[in-house]
């Protein structure tokens, strides 16, 4: 794997002209082969060390190629000042808004828990109250919708051990059966000492 070159200023003169002859050609020859082949507008600049100018242009006066990009360039630094002035103050208005908002709701939660009642008007004790009541009507509806829950949770508990016990009791019958209708046997040893016993004792 070849290792590549590190860029660098070339500290012999002679050896830096070469290679600034080389490299301006080349970068020219890109310059025309990208207008050529990309049919694109290519304006280029370069100025040697001593000073001297080398230019290209697609167009055949360089300044109308310079006054496109000049206003070009204006238009994207406006609209780019104008996106950022639009995102501070769509910025600045939602904080505001938000502000505001939390704003009513701590009032709102005050007012709720009891508090800041005194300068509230005849309508506005109304609505506080047909609010506490609603709240409390969700509150209800939750608090009942939870029980609910628990006891069918607590039903399908009940049925799986009323099935776990149908097996087990399922289970130790058919054993019990199966003991039944097999019954151990008497090895032949043991029966021939029985005989013999009961022989001796005539």
């Amino acid at each position: 794997m070849m290792k590549k070159s590190e860029v660098k200023r070339i500290e012999n003169e002679a050896r830096r002209q070469v290679t600034f002859s080389k490299r301006r050609n080349g970068l020219l020859k890109k310059s025309y082969e990208l207008s050529v082949l990309c049919d694109a507008e290519v304006a280029l600049f370069v100025f040697s060390p001593s000073g001297k100018l080398y230019e290209y242009s697609t167009s055949s006066v360089m300044g109308n190629t310079i006054e496109r990009y000049a206003i070009t360039s204006d238009k994207a630094e406006e609209t780019g000042k104008k996106t950022k002035e639009e995102i501070i103050q769509h910025s600045e208005n939602k904080s505001a808004r938000l502000h505001k908002k939390i704003g009513l709701l701590e009032e709102t939660k005050r007012r709720l828990s009891g508090e800041s009642l005194g300068s509230c008007s005849k309508d506005e004790l109304e609505k506080i109250e047909q609010e506490i009541k609603r709240s409390l009507t969700t509150v209800k509806a939750r608090k009942n919708k939870l029980i609910q829950e628990k006891i069918n949770q607590l039903k399908q508990q009940e049925k799986n051990l009323t099935n776990e016990n149908a097996e087990l009791i399922k289970t130790r019958e058919m054993v019990k059966n199966l003991k039944l209708s097999n019954p151990p046997k008497v090895e032949p040893a043991a029966a021939m000492e029985g005989e013999e016993t009961a022989m001796f004792h005539l």
